[in-house]
């Protein structure tokens, strides 16, 4: 188990902790699902006081148990916390069950290091019983030790013409992002290991673990190589439209079996395919997704890339929008847009009617040409579109154009 320490040895705070504790109070459960390593564990531990059980499924006699007698394992008034619960897909009807027998808020907390609600195997809904909440790898604010993630309510609460002064007010600390893209998010490489070669050496056993254990527990793949192959050529594909057909092609696998591949990886959080904006949402669905990484550090080191790439950029911005969006009580809802004649935005949050759009260059110097597709958007979308971000590598945050503020992306997030 790994357990996030400051230098003063305590724990570090983490964005989903006071989300996690109202639900507990509402909900008779409470599913945390993420990546294997992104604190789930930890979290579940640190929230565990000493009047509730605490069980992971990790521990082979807590599984036999859980298989051969799940009703008495979860069973009783005191409440549950149960870790790594993918593990026994069927202890979520014995849950079921209990909660129908003593409906309580707080009665179970549940992890696990898949998507539950995306799991086939899973036989029986919580539904109406459960709030599901995703932890996400580490915010770089996270690792800072603040406990959250970038300013986006603050932005989302502020009149457009407040912006620069909300963000010149910021404490920061230019740093260069492909060091934070190289790191990635997971608390051990992030931030217990200084150098690369030590983080290599925990990317490897990272991935290594989930080809040869937890991908074998959510469905059973033959052939491990053809399926490294598909993740190494996944993450050289970050940022673009998702092509099963081109995919398979380039790695020498057929359509379906990429699809499944593809949807194994999102279930297990390491893939994230991000949807286009569209008025009409049934278009939201049929149109292609982008494809992002769950975490920088562990993309750059399947496509042993030396350099992180503009597209590592994005997805570290993408990711503090995730671990935002899901950590919130109100609904927000975030997109890529893209035009018949390849105009494009990177993100769009969507928050009730409004519209946030935001471009993401490396650029140190951004100029009004970097602007284009962002003018294109709001243009589209009239009074809908709240004025638009361009998060760039340099240190100016000034009005690029009268509806576009140029920032660094380090004083966002």
């Amino acid at each position: 188990m790994i357990i996030m320490h400051t230098m003063a040895e305590n724990l570090l705070p983490r964005l989903v902790t006071p989300t996690l504790d109202h639900r507990l109070r509402v909900m008779p459960a409470v599913v945390v699902t993420g990546a294997r390593q992104a604190g789930k564990s930890t979290l579940a531990q640190e929230l565990t006081p000493g009047n509730r059980r605490f069980i992971t499924l990790d521990d082979l006699d807590a599984l036999d148990a859980a298989r051969r007698d799940p009703e008495l394992l979860v069973g009783g008034h005191q409440p549950v916390t149960i870790d790594e619960v993918q593990r026994e897909p069927n202890l979520l009807h014995a849950v079921k069950l209990a909660i129908d027998r003593h409906r309580q808020p707080g009665q179970f907390l549940l992890t696990g290091s898949a998507n539950l609600l995306m799991m086939q195997r899973v036989s029986e809904s919580l539904a109406g019983r459960a709030s599901y909440l995703t932890i996400w790898p580490m915010t770089r604010r996270e690792q800072r030790g603040l406990g959250r993630a970038g300013i986006w309510d603050q932005l989302l609460q502020a009149p457009d013409r407040d912006w620069p002064d909300l963000l010149q007010d910021q404490p920061d600390s230019p740093k260069d992002w492909r060091s934070l893209a190289r790191r990635g998010g997971f608390p051990t490489p992030a931030i217990h290991l200084a150098d690369p070669e030590s983080r290599a050496v925990w990317f490897d056993g990272y991935v290594r673990t989930y080809l040869e254990r937890d991908l074998q527990r959510l469905s059973s793949i033959a052939a491990l190589p053809d399926f490294r192959r598909l993740m190494r050529a996944a993450c050289l594909r970050l940022g673009q439209l998702v092509n099963q057909t081109e995919l398979g092609r380039d790695v020498g696998l057929p359509q379906p079996t990429v699809r499944r591949y593809l949807n194994l990886l999102e279930t297990s959080y390491l893939l994230t395919r991000l949807p286009a904006y569209a008025v009409n949402r049934t278009k939201r669905l049929i149109k292609s997704p982008k494809l992002y990484w769950g975490d920088t550090g562990v993309a750059l080191h399947l496509s042993q890339e030396t350099q992180p790439r503009g597209a590592h950029l994005e997805n570290l911005v993408l990711h503090d929008l995730l671990a935002w969006r899901d950590a919130r009580l109100d609904s927000a809802e975030v997109f890529y847009w893209r035009t018949t004649i390849g105009e494009e935005v990177d993100f769009v949050i969507e928050t009730g009617d409004r519209l946030l759009p935001i471009e993401i260059k490396a650029t140190t110097r951004p100029r009004r040409r970097d602007t284009a597709n962002l003018r294109t958007f709001q243009a589209e979308y009239g009074d809908r579109s709240r004025a638009g971000l361009l998060l760039h590598a340099g240190t100016l945050t000034d009005w690029i154009t009268p509806t576009i503020l140029a920032t660094p992306w380090s004083r966002l997030i």
